[in-house]
């Protein structure tokens, strides 16, 4: 099982994420943080389409015939 594939607990980098104080950052570290978090979104969200996908081609091979 791949590292990705693994549940993740309450404890997740996510969650870890949103509960950082932003108070230190500079203006461009916070530019730079929120360009590493819309890859991180826009990745997931490729992931999901793909699951999507799998999902769907696995309901069309396994259904019952008409």
């Amino acid at each position: 099982m791949d590292g990705d594939d693994l549940p993740r607990t309450k404890g997740d980098l996510a969650s870890m994420l949103a509960a950082e104080s932003l108070d230190s950052l500079s203006q461009d570290e916070l530019r730079d943080r929120i360009g590493r978090l819309e890859l991180e979104i826009a990745r997931t969200r490729s992931h999901m389409d793909k699951a999507d996908r799998h999902r769907r081609a696995a309901e069309l091979l396994f259904r019952p015939p008409a």
